[in-house]
């Protein structure tokens, strides 16, 4: 079972996330910020195949949170994708250069976010 890392400080949005791949057969782990990511992951021993992190989130934001999974030796590789309102183009491009490898825009529709995932978790 593929499993995804999803990090949103919106309740609805994780939610949402956790029923929509859920139900395509993904073990979903959530995290309302980027601190309290870390804290799972610190003591997370199963591989996680996708990141999907928001960008806007108090304590650390999405951009500093892929800075922090970048820096873990067994994460460098794993596709970290981003799942926000924010469409700007700078916005995209600090992301990319921080280690983002996509970018979904919410709201998203359930058989996109499906598609991407397992686009990127190898299907």
């Amino acid at each position: 079972m593929k499993t995804v890392f999803a990090v949103d400080d919106s309740p609805t949005a994780r939610a949402s996330i956790k029923y929509t791949l859920e139900k395509e057969g993904y073990n979903v782990v959530l995290s309302d910020d980027g601190v309290n990511a870390l804290k799972i992951l610190d003591g997370y021993s199963d591989l996680i195949n996708v990141f999907l992190f928001d960008v806007n989130m108090p304590n650390m934001d999405g951009i500093t949170l892929i800075r922090e999974v970048r820096a873990i030796e067994k994460y460098k590789f794993t596709p970290i994708l981003f799942l926000t309102t924010e469409s700007q183009e700078s916005k995209k491009i600090e992301g990319k250069n921080a280690g983002a490898s996509g970018w979904i825009v919410k709201p998203f529709e359930p058989t996109q976010l499906i598609e991407i995932i397992k686009r990127f978790a190898g299907a």
